[in-house]
C-alpha cells in the first residue's frame, strides 16, 4: 500500500515524540508499505517570526504571509523542520529524502483566495509532477515533503508560497496515487458527545457534529482537511488517527484506531 502520512509540526518539536514517529514509520516501511511524509511546522515558524519581531496575523486559521514571513516559512519548513525529520528517519533506519515543491518541480502553488482578505504568499497546490516522488519510492526511499513551493507563474526571485500541510495532503495523495492518507495528530480520533471515538464519519454525520457543537475548536480544521482529502480521493482510506498510538502508522490502517472518512456514494467493496 502507498500511504501518505501527514504529521503536524507539534509532533515534531521534541526529540522523543519525533523519534517515536520515525520508528513507527520504519516499521510500516518494513511491512512493505510505500510511505510519503507531508509535514507541517506552525509552532516552529511562530517561534522564529516572534524572535525576529515579525507581526503575526491569521485569517480562518491561516497565517497571513508577507514577503518577509514567506522567507521564514521557507527557512523553517524547508530547512529546520524538514532536515531534522529526515535525519531522525535516517537514524531509525529509513532511507529518506527531503523535498519541497521546487525539487524536481514536484508541485507548484497558486495564490489562495479568501473573500475580503489578502493572505499574501499563502498558496494551494496547483500543478503536480509526480515523477521524482515515483522514482524515489521505486528506489526504496521515503520522500519527506515540506509544503512550500514556487508559484505556478512566479519569477525566480519571487518568494515561495506557504501551503497549509493539511490542505495539501489531499491533492498530493491524488497526484501521487496513494491508497491512504493518514492525518496523525494529538487526538485519538473524532469524538462524540460522550467523548467516545467515532470509528467512521459520513458527510452527513460530520455536519451534525459541527451543527450540534460537539465538534468545535481545533477539531474543525481537522475535519475540513480530512473531508478535502476524502473528496479528492474517494477510493482512498482517509483517517484522523493518534500519533501517540503504538505503531501509529500500522495502527491507523486498522478499524479499531482513529476515525475514517467515507463518501456515502462510494463503495469500498
Amino acid at each position: 500500500m502507498r500511504i501518505l502520512v501527514k504529521i503536524g509540526g507539534a509532533q515534531l518539536e521534541q526529540p522523543e515524540p519525533r523519534a517515536k514517529l520515525c520508528a513507527d514509520l520504519a516499521r510500516a516501511r518494513a511491512e512493505g508499505h510505500e510511505i510519503v511524509v507531508v509535514h507541517g511546522g506552525g509552532n516552529q515558524i511562530r517561534t522564529v517570526t516572534r524572535a525576529l519581531g515579525l507581526q503575526e496575523q491569521y485569517v480562518d486559521g491561516l497565517r497571513v504571509t508577507d514577503a518577509a514571513t514567506a522567507e521564514v516559512v521557507l527557512m523553517v519548513l524547508g530547512g529546520q523542520v524538514n532536515r531534522t525529520l529526515v535525519a531522525a528517519l535516517q537514524h531509525a533506519g529509513v532511507q529518506a529524502v527531503g523535498l519541497s515543491g521546487a525539487d524536481g518541480a514536484t508541485f507548484s502553488a497558486r495564490k489562495l483566495e479568501r473573500e475580503g482578505s489578502d493572505l499574501g504568499y499563502v498558496g494551494a497546490v496547483d500543478t503536480v509532477r509526480p515523477q521524482l516522488v515515483h522514482s524515489l519510492l521505486a528506489a526504496g526511499y521515503v520522500p519527506v515533503i515540506a509544503t512550500v513551493a514556487p508559484g505556478v507563474r512566479s519569477r525566480a526571485q519571487d518568494p515561495f508560497y506557504n501551503l497549509n500541510a493539511d490542505h495539501a495532503a489531499g491533492p498530493l495523495c491524488k497526484a501521487l496515487c496513494c491508497d491512504a492518507v493518514l492525518f496523525l495528530t494529538d487526538v485519538e480520533g473524532v469524538l462524540d458527545a460522550s467523548k467516545q471515538r467515532i470509528p467512521q464519519l459520513t458527510p452527513e454525520s460530520s455536519a451534525e457534529l459541527v451543527q450540534s457543537g460537539v465538534a468545535k475548536g481545533g477539531m474543525l480544521p481537522k475535519l475540513e482537511a480530512a473531508w478535502m482529502a476524502a473528496r479528492e480521493n474517494p477510493l482512498a482510506l482517509v483517517k484522523i488517527a493518534p500519533a501517540g498510538a503504538q505503531d501509529a502508522v500500522l495502527a491507523a490502517l486498522r478499524q479499531n484506531t482513529g476515525t475514517s472518512f467515507r463518501m456515502m456514494e462510494v463503495s469500498r467493496g
